[in-house]
């Protein structure tokens, strides 16, 4: 059976079936899983008697189709009954996946009397007097909202607020797990800007930080332009931000391993959305050669008309020979391709064409844009956003602590040194004694990662430093954090 889906954890099933208590049967039902293209990772007698046995068999499949496909295959056995099929996925889900849990043990009525009244009424007036202490005396100290309002959910689109909960979830349980970042989500039912900028700067006295999440651009730019310019903490989109620390991070080491500089190497980028367009600005910040932005309308360049002020942009600060072809033709020639678009848009024939040594970085999930095992075939370093593959790209490496480091410095704002010291930490973990072409970034459980980040973003914090001189472009070359930006 060909699958052209990789097999993955977030498609696992586990099967209970029982079997005849034979020599062959268990052989029987892993070989008929793996001819399926599935991938056995346990198996589990849970009971038997002196006719059958009963197992538990989890498998990682490609999609819910292919699962479905794998117990057909199993249910066709003879002396095989299939009883039960569980979705590990949506069993994880089953609730929710964080809570909420008191720092203080409220066991006596003197514990009671402190921590809400008559004591909690002093704490009140104190911050009243001085609401600078909120960040001292309340859970503003570490406490983030991660921010959506469902219009663009991963790869699937504009899904709604509810469709974006367990998405928001999850990543307040990453601030949780990679930066101690205590963080809630907060989805909110209108996609009218206006709204969100108002909802956003009315609950922000709660928070020591805003991290936007799944919003779709442009809208997603001017909306994280107004908080930067309303609120005074942190306002940090992490498809943007966190997509563009990571690629920097990554590429840095990259361009170590295939002995390239930056300034030298010509990139296209597919995928001009909130990720794409953070990417190349945060890349033109640092000297890139050139890029090319391709995205529906084809490669952005100029003399294309109505772009939206986002890609108008681009036009007229990338793409210097003002390339206006297919993306094949693109990344002919060119030495690294970085996509955060949509799956299968290239071959393994189109990666043969670019630079010598090129650099492949197909971060589309759960698809990416080529397939790596063909890209590999070509390509000098490939990395993907799966986990399941070496060099994933991941931006959890990033935003647990770049918030944590904010947090700590009681930051106001999030800047572009933040964003290129962030970076420099995540590559400088690796070390490049370390780094080699399946070796370009740190594990995402690397526990250096996010207190590496963390120091980085407070030194940046405390002691701002300009910028390396690089020409980027013209002189109105707007914040890589005031205006761009498809992650785990």
């Amino acid at each position: 059976m060909a699958i052209t889906r990789m097999p993955s954890a977030g498609f696992s099933i586990t099967i209970r079936i029982a079997v005849t208590a034979d020599a062959s049967s268990i052989g029987r039902l892993t070989t008929s899983v793996g001819e399926a293209g599935a991938i056995v990772t346990a198996l589990d007698v849970v009971d038997s008697d002196p006719t059958h046995v009963i197992v538990d068999l989890t498998c990682d499949t490609a999609d819910a189709g292919h699962a479905d496909q794998v117990v057909d295959a199993l249910t066709a056995l003879d002396g095989v009954d299939v009883r039960k099929v569980s979705d590990r996925t949506f069993l994880l889900h089953l609730g929710g996946k964080i809570e909420v849990t008191s720092k203080v043990a409220l066991r006596n009525r003197d514990e009671l009397s402190r921590a809400y009244t008559p004591g909690v009424a002093r704490v009140c007036m104190a911050i009243a007097e001085n609401p600078a202490d909120a960040r001292r005396l309340t859970i503003k100290r570490n406490t983030v909202a991660v921010v959506s309002d469902g219009s663009a959910v991963l790869g699937l689109g504009n899904l709604g607020p509810a469709a974006s909960l367990p998405v928001m979830e999850g990543k307040a349980a990453l601030f949780k797990r990679f930066g101690g970042v205590d963080a809630w989500p907060v989805v909110l039912d209108t996609q009218d800007t206006d709204e969100i900028v108002q909802i956003v700067k009315a609950i922000a006295p709660a928070y020591g930080g805003i991290n936007l999440e799944d919003i779709a651009a442009p809208r997603c730019f001017e909306i994280e332009a107004r908080l930067r310019e309303a609120l005074d903490i942190p306002v940090f989109h992490d498809d943007q931000h966190g997509t563009a620390i990571c690629v920097l991070a990554a590429l840095t080491n990259a361009l170590r391993v295939v002995g390239k500089r930056l300034e030298d190497v010509r990139v296209v980028v597919s995928g001009a959305g909130a990720a794409g367009t953070a990417i190349m600005k945060l890349l033109l910040r640092q000297g890139v050669g050139d890029i090319i932005a391709y995205d529906r309308e084809g490669a952005l360049h100029r003399g294309l008309t109505g772009l939206n002020s986002a890609w108008q942009w681009l036009a007229e600060n990338t793409n210097k020979e003002n390339y206006s072809g297919d993306l094949p033709g693109a990344i002919r020639g060119a030495d690294v391709f970085i996509g955060v678009s949509a799956p299968n848009l290239l071959t393994g024939d189109d990666i043969a064409q670019m630079a010598k040594d090129s650099i492949v970085f197909a971060l589309a999930n759960p698809d990416p844009e080529v397939d790596p095992r063909e890209a590999r075939k070509h390509a000098a370093v490939v990395a993907t956003g799966r986990s399941d593959q070496p060099n994933q790209i991941n931006n959890v490496l990033a935003f647990p602590g770049v918030f944590r480091g904010m947090l700590d410095a009681h930051a106001e704002e999030f800047t572009e040194e933040m964003a290129l010291a962030a970076a420099r930490a995540i590559a400088d973990v690796v070390g490049e004694d370390k780094i080699n072409p399946t070796v370009i970034v740190p594990s995402v459980f690397d526990s250096r990662v996010a207190p590496a980040v963390a120091a980085a973003v407070r030194a940046a914090a405390h002691n701002p430093s300009p910028l390396p001189a690089a020409d980027p472009g013209p002189a109105d070359l707007p914040e890589i954090a005031a205006s761009a930006s498809a992650t785990p």
